[in-house]
């Protein structure tokens, strides 16, 4: 079953979170993901959630998107991002 990992984000430094953003689509797709959302414009339907930037990528199992976020080119992208951004808030959740 598949799993997506959906990410929100408020950048704070965007030259350093340029960093971030060379070396996590390697991990992905090592992992066998793929981005289905990178940025673009959101539009807020419900509620008072604001995100600032949304990233959604998908995995073919819950345990390969784990893997992704557990693996050395990852943890080498977190690294880069340290300090990038204001928040960063990241779930994994499997799909029907």
């Amino acid at each position: 079953m598949a799993a997506y990992v959906i990410a929100e984000v408020k950048v704070s430094d965007p030259e350093q979170y340029k960093q971030y953003q060379a070396l996590s689509p390697g991990a992905i797709t090592a992992a066998g993901g793929e981005f289905l959302v990178r940025g673009g414009r959101t539009q807020v339907l419900e509620g008072d959630w604001q995100p600032a930037r949304m990233v959604v990528a998908k995995f073919p199992t819950m345990e390969a998107a784990v893997a992704f976020y557990d693996s050395v080119l990852y943890r080498e992208a977190r690294a880069r991002r340290a300090g990038a951004t204001e928040r960063f808030n990241m779930i994994v959740v499997e799909g029907v």
